[in-house]
């Protein structure tokens, strides 16, 4: 009887996720503007429908129940998506892209998610993990794990520079502090001749062990597109980071960010190092970031100063947001809308600042917890999952 009742309880979160991986699946295959719009429409139907029968509630408490069965059903699902289109390189690249956004996002949600933080140069750090990549590989003989682990390292050093005007100053202020760094990086590699100037630099690809991600994987007539080999470091990548943060908030570290993001003057009152929690936020916030932007440079081949912009901090933001501050899993859809629309709907390409800046509006007037507010917290002592 009670495993049949488990089996019941699975049922939502694992029906969903196998109506995310089809929707994706035709979202991906859909060429004309015409299917895409459609299958957009028929999905925001389908949502609103499912949500006014109380479908939603059902798939967040099973996920909740069975959350190690559900990151198993996401992971099933990319993998499905990956064997659609084994050998098509651009929805193989979006693929990657995604996930590689999501640890990124990650990231961002240690910091103002959990620790209130305000941080809006993300694709300042991410640059520096990719210009990280491209200087490594262009004049060093590191391995190329080194090179990832090195650029993380160095998006979280170059990030304490900014600890002490952050840790002085709160809110508006603190934001200043970080849109400002942004400018400056972005200034900074353009006139760095050393560094490639405008004209950006060439990085190689990624060799692991042997194993060059940049060749296509060729097993007999079948030829798989080199992009899987990334889907995969970046899956792994995605998860590990995932299950740090959700280890974090759900422990006495998460509780201690929370405080901290909630009332600084209480937190300190009752013994709260406040520093201390917003340098590790910080610091371990920018350290994902570096490593995503390692690998994305070597998944690309090239970097320029065009990629990092304070308009792409504003996009990675903007997922935070959309998802729903603090909630994991939240980010990961929005970082898959944001992402992946545009390239679909070409349309809307040059006005996706401000179709982006219209949507974080609408959803902070009229659902401020995002698309997937965070839940109550699940505290569990120590670092049991």
């Amino acid at each position: 009887m009670k495993r049949l009742f488990d089996s019941a309880s699975a049922f939502p979160a694992l029906a969903s996720m196998a109506g995310i991986t089809l929707i994706s699946v035709l979202f991906l295959h859909a060429e004309s503007q015409e299917e895409v719009l459609g299958l957009t429409a028929g999905a925001v139907v389908m949502l609103l429908l499912l949500a006014r029968f109380g479908w939603n509630a059902l798939a967040a408490a099973s996920f909740a129940g069975h959350s190690r069965m559900g990151q198993g059903a996401v992971l099933a699902g990319v993998l499905i998506v990956v064997v659609a289109f084994y050998d098509q390189h651009f929805p193989l690249l979006m693929l990657t892209t995604v996930l590689l956004y999501i640890v990124v996002c990650l990231g961002l949600n240690l910091q103002f998610g959990y620790a209130g933080v305000v941080n809006f140069a993300g694709a300042a750090f991410f640059g520096i993990g990719c210009y990280t990549a491209a200087v490594l590989t262009s004049h060093t003989g590191l391995p190329h794990l080194a090179v990832v682990l090195i650029g993380g390292l160095m998006a979280a050093g170059i990030g304490s520079l900014l600890l002490l005007p952050v840790l002085r100053t709160s809110g508006h202020y603190a934001a200043l502090v970080t849109i400002a760094f942004s400018i400056l990086f972005r200034v900074f590699i353009e006139v760095n001749d050393t560094l490639g100037g405008p004209q950006g630099m060439k990085v190689d690809g990624m060799e692991i062990f042997g194993w060059k991600l940049n060749d296509s994987l060729q097993f007999g007539e079948i030829e798989i597109s080199f992009y899987a080999n990334y889907v995969l470091i970046a899956l792994v990548m995605a998860a590990v980071a995932f299950m740090l943060v959700r280890r974090l908030e759900r422990s006495w570290i998460g509780l201690a960010l929370d405080a901290v993001r909630l009332d600084e003057t209480a937190s300190a009152a009752f013994g709260i190092d406040v520093a201390r929690w917003k340098i590790t936020a910080f610091t371990l916030g920018n350290f994902l970031i570096g490593l995503a932007g390692a690998v994305y440079a070597m998944m690309t081949g090239f970097v320029a100063p065009n990629a990092f912009t304070f308009g792409d901090s504003l996009i990675l933001v903007s997922i935070v947001i959309l998802g729903g501050i603090g909630n994991p899993w939240g980010l990961t859809v929005a970082a898959a809308i944001v992402l992946m629309m545009p390239e679909k709907l070409q349309f809307i390409q040059e006005y996706r600042l401000l179709l982006f800046a219209g949507l974080v509006i609408l959803i902070l007037l009229f659902r401020p917890g995002g698309l997937m507010p965070r839940q109550v917290r699940n505290y569990i002592p120590g670092w049991k999952p």
